[in-house]
């Protein structure tokens, strides 16, 4: 051994020796040997990546193989968002009927006028109204049908229509045209609203153009300065952030890819999400691990090998675990649910694939000097004296302290956890479940303007009504039976298709996707089915709503217990044990369900959100219980190890200590990654990302910090049935 080399001696059952993944005392020479053919492989590959030479070649071929995956892979990207429904739905089949109907293919763009003062309109508005009419059919090269004024007198209306089987490109332009032509032909005192269903696609893509760059950007800069606070160098945080970059690069082609071929319905921003915030997490892991080693070794190459062999299992463990979570939405009928399990399912292996190699790799190459100016330095047999007479963070840590407190009085500190979600958990109680129309988006855009003056002035179901389908030979017959549902105003036939179907409209008093257009729509398919050969099918905006409500609520009923199980059995094969797992996924649970009534209460009381959209709950659930598994098995198997010489409880407070500081920055930096998902123009998407944004902390800071160790300290070595904890010495 070189002179250089401190020796560091441990007893026999040391869980730093025993495998841990978290821990804060570095293994010597000896113990940095791995055992069994598994274990030789490992050394293998890590003495590779952390070669001289080697090192050099791995992260130049990582670097290349991503920039190609990056250059190579061009596919056209989600073939749908995430308000995608499945094929086999009433609605779905209802449109792709109505769709065949001869003229179907120019779809009515509306312009609504009022006043920008709001009063009625005057003689010489109607003579405004009638030369924008001119001007409309001029741009659309279509009829113009107009003025339709309102009962009130304060708002009139034209309808022009334009060629939705163009493509997208050819819409937006047209739109852009329609409202350039309304906003030089209408005079100053007039609002014109261009709305309708080309209009809405037109501002659902332009709120996108750009949204998913801001979200890179946000996401980029909020990890960045994470980075550099938890690693107070101006230079280290370039290191993972360069890598998961190009992770998230690499990412966004492959999935890109996958769902042009597999016609995969998800959102790109969610998955960008996704690889930084968890790419992010393994980082911090591997390089927390690598500092406290650099103080056991001279040279840095033999530090992050022994980083690399004790972080790696648990990185990995942790990566399986989310993988196999995300891959349960397969059972999901929604296609944007299972879209996103495929999708995020390949982010994350990608992100996996990032660290362990091109990240651990440039770490070989830049060297230690990397943590400049706190450049950690191996310790001599003086300096190892007074650490171990100062003690460590495993024993003298805040976090240590904390668990300590809450270690000698354990059923207070459950109790008052208990209480405190059971608290946020209120937020749930009378939480309406589906946004309305108008309430989808963050932001106000001239579609949803234009809808909300069609229904203050012409009744709010004008803008959407409900669509039937029916056999031609029942199409008077069902539009008779439509009148007579309550909510409806009025029904009739808008064409028939080669294949002998009738295509209806009939238009309710009720906000389209509001509470009480549904209950429309659900009565008029308890109507209409009822009727012998008509073979009806209930569509539109409003049903496919109402579909989208009752798939998703399956999903969740199904999918749900399927991630628990696979949570369950992981920890049960990663901790040996039956209680331990069975109490940290209950833990788990109460966690989710608290984090989303938390997310609940401040989206009504600081952003007003009125509801929670019907896909969130599920979505929630599985980042929240999948993701939260990863501190869990960061945090637990090290108690198991440090259980073995120290007993349940203080290898519990030991455990905290130890990983309290690599969790807690892990925990941030996800949850302000998540967060970043505010920017985007979607509701949903902003709910997300406040949920588990919010869940992450509470888990992270309570669960993790306060309510295991007191679980634990009252379970004791139960926790560890049917081994004993001085019995196992566990290595992943």
């Amino acid at each position: 051994m070189p002179a250089s080399t401190p020796v560091t001696h441990r007893p026999a059952g040391d869980p730093a020796v025993a495998g841990d993944t978290t821990g804060s005392a570095a293994p010597s020479g000896a113990a940095d040997a791995p055992t069994g053919r598994v274990g030789r492989v490992a050394d293998r590959i890590a003495s590779t990546l952390t070669g001289r030479r080697s090192a050099w070649a791995v992260l130049a071929i990582s670097v290349v193989v991503l920039l190609a995956i990056m250059g190579g892979m061009r596919g056209s990207g989600p073939a749908a968002g995430m308000d995608a429904l499945p094929e086999t739905s009433e609605s779905s089949r209802a449109a792709a009927i109505a769709d065949t109907m001869e003229g179907n293919r120019y779809q009515p763009v509306f312009a609504v006028i009022t006043r920008a003062d709001g009063g009625a309109l005057t003689a010489q508005d109607t003579a405004a109204v009638e030369t924008l009419r001119a001007d409309l059919a001029e741009v659309s090269g279509r009829e113009a049908i107009g003025p339709m004024p309102a009962e009130d007198g304060e708002a009139d209306l034209v309808m022009t229509t334009v060629d939705s089987q163009a493509d997208k490109d050819t819409i937006d332009a047209m739109v852009t045209d329609l409202r350039a032509a309304a906003g030089s032909s209408a005079p100053a005192e007039l609002t014109v609203s261009i709305t309708g269903g080309p209009a809405v696609g037109s501002d659902i893509r332009g709120a996108f153009a750009g949204a998913n760059f801001t979200l890179l950007a946000v996401t980029i800069a909020v990890v960045a300065v994470l980075l550099l606070l938890t690693y107070r160098s101006p230079v280290l945080w370039l290191v993972p952030l360069a890598v998961v970059a190009l992770a998230d690069g690499a990412a966004g082609a492959v999935t890109s890819t996958l769902g042009e071929q597999f016609s995969l319905a998800f959102d790109a921003g969610v998955i960008s999400v996704l690889v930084f915030g968890a790419g992010t997490n393994y980082a911090l892991l591997l390089i927390s691990r690598y500092r406290e080693e650099l103080h056991a070794h001279a040279d840095h190459r033999a530090a992050l090998r022994t980083a690399w062999l004790r972080t790696a299992p648990a990185i990995i463990a942790s990566n399986v675990t989310v993988v196999l979570a995300l891959m349960t939405l397969l059972a999901a009928v929604m296609p944007a649910t299972r879209g996103l399990g495929i999708a995020a399912a390949a982010g994350l292996l990608i992100a996996l694939i990032a660290v362990l190699f091109p990240l651990t790799a440039l770490l070989a190459v830049v060297g230690r000097r990397v943590f400049w100016p706190f450049v950690p330095k191996p310790e001599t047999t003086e300096t190892t004296e007074t650490t171990a007479t100062r003690g460590d963070d495993a024993e003298h840590g805040p976090f240590a302290a904390v668990a300590r407190t809450v270690t000698r009085r354990p059923a207070v500190a459950a109790v008052v956890s208990v209480l405190l979600m059971a608290v946020l958990a209120t937020g749930l109680l009378g939480t309406r479940v589906g946004l309305a129309q108008d309430e989808q988006f963050a932001s106000a855009n001239e579609s949803s303007t234009g809808f909300a003056a069609m229904a203050e002035h012409y009744g709010a179901g004008e803008s959407a009504p409900h669509q039937i389908v029916v056999r031609e030979a029942a199409a008077e017959t069902a539009v008779e039976t439509a009148e007579e549902v309550p909510g409806i105003d009025r029904a009739s036939i808008s064409g028939t298709t080669p294949d002998g179907w009738a295509v209806l409209s009939a238009v309710g008093t009720a906000q389209p996707e509001s509470p009480e257009a549904i209950a429309e729509a659900s009565d008029l398919r308890d109507a209409l089915h009822s009727l012998s050969g008509a073979d009806a099918l209930v569509g539109g905006t409003t049903a496919s709503a109402m579909d989208v409500r009752t798939d998703s609520t399956r999903d969740l009923l199904v999918v749900a217990p399927m991630i628990l199980v696979v949570v369950l059995l992981v920890l049960m094969v990663l901790l040996r044990a039956v209680i331990a797992p069975l109490v940290l996924l209950t833990v788990n649970v109460a966690s989710a369900v608290a984090a989303i009534g938390l997310g609940l209460w401040a989206g009504r009381l600081l952003f007003d959100i009125p509801a929670l959209d019907v896909t969130v709950p599920l979505l929630a659930f599985l980042f929240l219980v999948a993701l939260g598994v990863d501190y869990t098995i960061f945090l637990v198997h090290r108690a198991r190890h440090e259980a073995a010489t120290h007993g349940t409880t203080q290898g519990m407070v030991r455990a905290v200590g130890s990983t309290g500081v690599v969790i807690t920055s892990a925990g941030v930096v996800l949850a302000a990654v998540f967060a970043a998902l505010g920017v985007l123009p979607l509701v949903v998407l902003g709910q997300l990302g406040l949920i588990v944004g919010l869940g992450v902390l509470l888990d992270t800071l309570l669960v993790r910090t306060v309510l295991v160790p007191a679980l634990f300290a009252l379970i004791g070595d139960r926790m560890w049935w049917p081994t004993r904890p001085a019995a196992a010495q566990l290595s992943v």
